[in-house]
């Protein structure tokens, strides 16, 4: 069974809104975002790009409780994340698809998999249902299942980091280079389990490298310079723009 081939009613979710207001962040004393605001609806799929350095992955780590936001206020389904931890960040519903996959190597596949659910006793309780939907989205892990993750191609090791965040059913998903350092096909298959997960009630903010792919998903989109939004529109709005074409589509 293909991404798009998955029944939804199997899966369904709930998703929330994420609301980052002001927010102005980065590494020690090194600042990276100022006063970054920007909304993903409940069930949206919104996309953000930039240059590398534009700040991208601070925001997502910061959403995600890895980097403590200096000011502004992020909010997940109403409530306040902006101080939380990582753990209560997942277990209020969000999962992160890091940039670099972050895999325990000398682990299986199913083992990294089950790792997701760890945080959360509601995935917890229904662990092996979330696996069989894991596999309905990506075949091939259901293949490798015994596999050490460590001896997986890229794009099978994009696979599991996909899915393991997926394990803790999130209601807010958000995703950082997934198709980085993949084959054409290879990121066709990932992003068709976005749009897949989407479908099915998942709100989704990506980062991604591939801006044109990144646009055509996205109902919207926010572009990010130097630490600020710079630009916001939906993706068939921003795929049209002239600056946008020129800085990033090399049109």
């Amino acid at each position: 069974m293909t991404a798009t081939q998955t029944n939804p009613a199997a899966s369904r979710t709930q998703g929330q809104d994420l609301v980052i207001e002001n927010l102005a962040a980065g590494y020690g004393k090194v600042q990276v975002l100022w006063d970054v605001s920007l909304r993903v609806a409940p069930g949206e799929f919104v996309a953000m790009i930039g240059a590398n350095g534009a700040g991208k992955t601070t925001t997502l780590r910061a959403v995600s409780g890895v980097v403590k936001p200096s000011a502004g206020r992020i909010t997940l389904g109403g409530r306040d994340i902006t101080r939380a931890t990582p753990s209560q960040i997942v277990g209020l519903g969000l999962g992160h698809v890091p940039e670099g996959r972050e895999l325990f190597p000398l682990m299986t596949v199913r083992e990294n998999l089950e790792l997701g659910a760890a945080m959360r006793p509601e995935a917890r309780a229904v662990q092996a249902q979330t696996l069989t939907h894991v596999y309905e989205l990506f075949p091939r892990l259901s293949e490798r299942a015994g596999q050490l993750a460590g001896t997986l191609s890229g794009g099978e090791q994009q696979m599991v980091a996909v899915g393991r965040a997926l394990m803790s059913r999130p209601s807010v998903l958000v995703v950082d280079e997934p198709s980085l350092g993949l084959s054409p096909l290879m990121t066709q298959t990932v992003f068709g389990a976005l749009k897949a997960v989407n479908e099915q009630g998942v709100t989704v903010l990506l980062v991604e490298q591939n801006v044109g792919l990144s646009l055509k998903l996205a109902h919207r989109a926010y572009v990010l310079e130097n630490g600020q939004v710079v630009k916001e529109g939906s993706g068939a709005e921003l795929l049209a723009d002239p600056g946008v074409r020129e800085a990033y589509l090399a049109l």
